[in-house]
């Protein structure tokens, strides 16, 4: 890429094929000739590991503030460690979970969305950030049996709200995800392609 790196956040409800479809998009963006990079949120960071074994895994959800402020820490983590300086070398960044997805669970467990991001204030914005949309039922239907403490469809249905919401302020660009695999990710790589194409 002749600019500087670009960076790509793919948001949605557990279930939603994100992780499979991010993989995708850095796969189609490499024979593009992208120098396409995967990463995730949670990080690999220490801080990222310690909320998979204590907040994604537990018996029970942890306060809600301590997620916020423990995800806010992971992502300080993940723009210094990968996200930067990736993008330093100009590479295209795209990322399985980043900063809406904060704002959608813990918004969904009652926490002020203003307070969320200004807890991120210093959090990197996202280039493009797309939101894959299921239905909730679906979504819990895909998971597999040993889910986390936010895989249930009450926390789902709630979180979808919040996502809505940052759609229709055109913070986040909706695709559909209930079509076949191949479907959803054309449809993810046409969406990003033109986003490329108005940069250059």
């Amino acid at each position: 890429m002749k600019r500087k790196g670009c960076f790509i956040c793919i948001e949605g409800l557990d279930g939603c094929g994100k992780t499979t479809q991010t993989k995708i998009l850095v796969r189609k963006l490499r024979k593009l000739g992208y120098d396409a990079v995967y990463t995730s949120e949670p990080s690999k960071s220490r801080i990222g590991r310690f909320i998979r074994s204590y907040c994604l895994q537990g018996r029970q959800r942890e306060s809600p503030v301590v997620e916020a402020l423990l995800f806010a820490a992971d992502r300080v983590e993940h723009l210094r460690n990968e996200v930067i300086p990736a993008l330093d070398r100009r590479q295209l960044v795209v990322s399985d979970r980043y900063l809406y997805s904060s704002l959608a669970y813990q918004g969904a467990a009652g926490l002020d969305l203003k307070w969320i991001e200004t807890l991120n204030a210093n959090a990197l914005s996202p280039d493009l950030a797309i939101f894959i949309d299921i239905d909730p039922c679906t979504a819990i239907r895909r998971l597999k049996p040993k889910k986390s403490v936010m895989e249930n469809l009450e926390t789902q249905q709630k979180v979808r709200e919040v996502y809505v919401k940052y759609v229709e302020k055109g913070k986040l660009i909706m695709i559909d995800g209930n079509d076949a695999i191949e479907k959803v990710s054309d449809n993810i790589l046409d969406a990003v392609k033109s986003f490329l194409k108005n940069l250059s």
